[in-house]
């Protein structure tokens, strides 16, 4: 009979631990294999190196490709954000969700086991990133038909012959000694064209955020110099003059100053050029 109870109690304590051991929750592990890339995690004083370049407010819908355990999206929750995680590691996504239920930001953050290459990112107003050079690229033709504006921000890799707007790093100081490189891109608007003026035709050539081209005016032609996109907003040099200007739609108004004055100007896109740059 004891015997019998004894075996018994083994049995229950057995399976008593066997339970144990299947309901342990997954914890990620630094470098292990994903759809696309390993898993490496962005150093927390990066994280925020980067939402800080990004400027990123309450105002703001976050989207962060490839979130793995979840912190970008959790730190941009914190700062009043709406902030969503696309990762393809459904553990992954289990794991974020806890995180930020500890972090008391699940209202705000949110995370869903999905493809990037088939995901939909088009009201984002920032995205994040810390993938390989080789998905940048493939994601940059989407990434340029976002809305101008878009701050787009990656961890280490950049985009190619698309250039950063601006760049950062955090250093040993801050906490971080790898992978420590941030890179900033605001999406620009599309002008390639041509451009009707009430006094003449402004031709624009673009290449990413970098603009060159003409303007023409009483039978004389001027190249334009220094152009630059940021977003919808439009800056030149032509004759002496600084044009600044806001793009909207096949519209762009602005102001020119010449010396000490200051008038307004307009223009009306007269016929649509393919955007040169690569996509």
């Amino acid at each position: 009979m004891r015997q019998s109870l004894l075996a018994l109690s083994l049995s229950v304590l057995a399976a008593g631990f066997l339970a144990q051991a299947a309901e342990k929750e997954f914890e990620p592990q630094v470098g292990q294999e994903g759809k696309d890339v390993v898993w490496v995690p962005t150093p927390q004083a990066l994280v925020d190196r980067m939402l800080d370049m990004a400027k990123v407010t309450a105002k703001d819908y976050v989207i962060d490709l490839g979130s793995g355990d979840g912190r970008t999206v959790i730190t941009a929750a914190k700062r009043g954000a709406r902030a969503l995680g696309i990762e393809y590691n459904p553990d992954m996504v289990e794991v974020s969700k806890r995180n930020a239920e500890k972090e008391g930001v699940a209202g705000k953050a949110s995370f869903v086991k999905a493809d990037l290459f088939e995901s939909d990112f088009s009201q984002a107003t920032v995205i994040t990133m810390f993938l390989l050079p080789d998905i940048n690229l493939k994601l940059r033709p989407k990434i340029l038909d976002l809305r101008p504006g878009t701050r787009i921000v990656s961890n280490t890799f950049t985009m190619g012959e698309w250039t950063s707007d601006e760049t950062a790093t955090a250093g040993e100081k801050d906490g971080c000694s790898t992978y420590c490189t941030a890179y900033l891109w605001i999406v620009p608007a599309k002008i390639e064209g041509t451009w009707q003026l009430p006094q003449g035709e402004l031709t624009l050539r673009q290449s990413f955020q970098m603009v060159a081209g003409s303007l023409k005016s009483g039978g004389n032609s001027t190249s334009i110099a220094n152009g630059r996109l940021r977003g919808d907003r439009l800056s030149f040099r032509a004759g002496g003059a600084e044009y600044t200007g806001r793009v909207s739609g096949g519209r762009i108004e602005g102001s020119v100053k010449s010396g000490a004055n200051t008038t307004n100007w307009s223009a009306i896109l007269r016929a649509a050029n393919p955007v040169s740059s690569p996509r």
